[in-house]
């Protein structure tokens, strides 16, 4: 009688294939990456203002071994990190430092200049947002950066370790409050390239038109197909989010993303049990679910065999792999402390 693999194993010894067979994912497999992956999300959102340099700083000095963020683009055409197309009023404050009572314009609709006169280091204190992340430190005067900025202020720490795990932002069914799609990923992609962070980024969106366009114009970047199917927002029902493909044409979600030209899942954690990570396997797909931070469902995943998970509690992510004897990516140490 065969004994079952285990989980890492299986883990491991698909990365193997897969590293000699696919060219994106040679990218991806350099370095530390057959490692479990901790994504910080949007840095550190449940500890520190999220999608900042302070956020991602925090993040590092726990010890994360990429850092999630999201873009989106500038009137310029600039890559900004934001994970709204818009302001978000519950964590944004104007040039007065008034909170703002709605959204405004999109981003790409606004110069750097207007964008950088926005505060987003607090959340508003009223909105159910701080309820929900009681424990962040609020750090006044944060602005929302460039991309670049984020990868100046990385090399700066000397994270070399660290890796780019880039949220592409768009809402097809709300088209006109992002750019053109193409121009979108064409900007993205030279920040990237002209960065010298090609070999350590990665894109993913929900959006999967945004990462059929990568794919054609960026083939050795990893790419994550992000996914939901949740009761308000499921983007693998219509086609509409998942490049015209539909899970009821396939006999489950794995089998979709592999006809999808997937390498990488990113589905909702709660959309994830046992049988579905095996599928996943099945089809040749490494999974990294979202957003994941409760330490029971750390454990339960983890025992089920992922790749990683994406967390706003890197902190307590990396107590649970430091309980079972885990690989650690190292803690940076704050530039504040480098400099005393």
């Amino acid at each position: 009688m065969q004994l079952p693999t285990p989980p890492a194993a299986r883990r491991l010894t698909w990365l193997r294939w897969s590293c000699t067979t696919a060219l994106g994912l040679s990218m991806w497999c350099a370095g530390a990456a057959l490692a479990f992956d901790l994504q910080g999300h949007r840095g550190a959102r449940a500890l520190a203002p999220e999608n900042t340099l302070s956020g991602f700083e925090r993040a590092l000095a726990i010890g994360v071994s990429t850092l999630e963020l999201d873009v989106v683009l500038s009137a310029e055409g600039v890559p900004i990190v934001s994970h709204d197309t818009a302001a978000n009023p519950d964590i944004t404050r104007d040039a007065s430092g008034r909170w703002l009572q709605s959204r405004g314009q999109p981003f790409h609709q606004l110069t750097l200049a207007q964008i950088g006169e926005l505060d987003v280091g607090r959340i508003n204190p009223a909105s159910r947002y701080a309820r929900d992340f009681a424990q962040q430190q609020g750090v006044d005067g944060e602005r929302i950066p460039t991309l670049a900025a984020v990868f100046e202020r990385v090399k700066r720490l000397r994270a070399d370790h660290a890796r780019f795990n880039i949220e592409l932002k768009r809402h097809p069914e709300r088209a006109q409050e992002s750019p053109e799609p193409e121009a979108f990923v064409r900007a993205v992609l030279e920040v990237v390239r002209s960065e010298g962070m090609a070999s350590r980024t990665s894109l993913q969106s929900f959006d999967w038109g945004l990462l059929k366009i990568a794919q054609r114009l960026a083939p050795e970047l990893p790419l994550a197909f992000l996914s939901a199917q949740r009761p308000r927002f499921n983007t693998l029902h219509s086609g509409t989010w998942s490049a015209g493909l539909r899970e009821a044409d396939f006999k489950d979600a794995p089998a979709l993303l592999a006809a999808a030209g997937a390498r990488l899942w990113s589905p909702h954690f709660h959309d994830l049990n046992r049988t579905l990570v095996e599928r996943a396997r099945e089809e040749g797909l490494r999974v990294i679910p979202w957003t994941v931070n409760e330490v029971p469902d750390m454990e339960r995943l983890i025992d089920w065999g992922v790749d990683g998970l994406i967390t706003d509690h890197p902190d307590r992510l990396r107590a649970v792999m430091e309980r079972r004897g885990m690989t650690l990516p190292p803690p940076v140490a704050p530039l504040v402390a480098r400099q005393n």
